[in-house]
């Protein structure tokens, strides 16, 4: 799924507000880390996530990472920050996204 700009900026809207409920360290993308990760995203769909580590393209990487073994849509990136949404189809549609 690809999200358009008005999507994009319904989404950075909702997720102003949000504080970081998955944070990546020094020891990187674990597979704790990514299970905590898909388990918060089925549960809440758009979520913030604190990648602290290295350097800028490191980050990049990370982000990359998270996204593709969640099937998460990067939805923002600003510093150390990333908004990741992934709609859950199996629960009733918590956030609608205008067309």
């Amino acid at each position: 799924m690809t999200l358009s700009e008005p999507q994009k900026k319904y989404l950075r809207g909702l997720g102003h507000a949000l504080k970081p409920v998955v944070m990546v360290g020094d020891a990187g993308l674990t597979e704790a880390v990514l299970s905590e990760f898909n388990s918060c995203l089925e549960h809440h769909e758009l979520i913030k996530v604190r990648v602290k580590v290295g350097d800028r393209p490191e980050r990049d990487r990370i982000i990359t990472k998270l996204c593709d073994a969640g099937h998460a849509e990067l939805v923002q990136r600003i510093g150390n920050m990333a908004l990741l949404f992934r709609e859950n189809p199996e629960k009733k549609k918590r956030i609608q996204l205008p067309r």
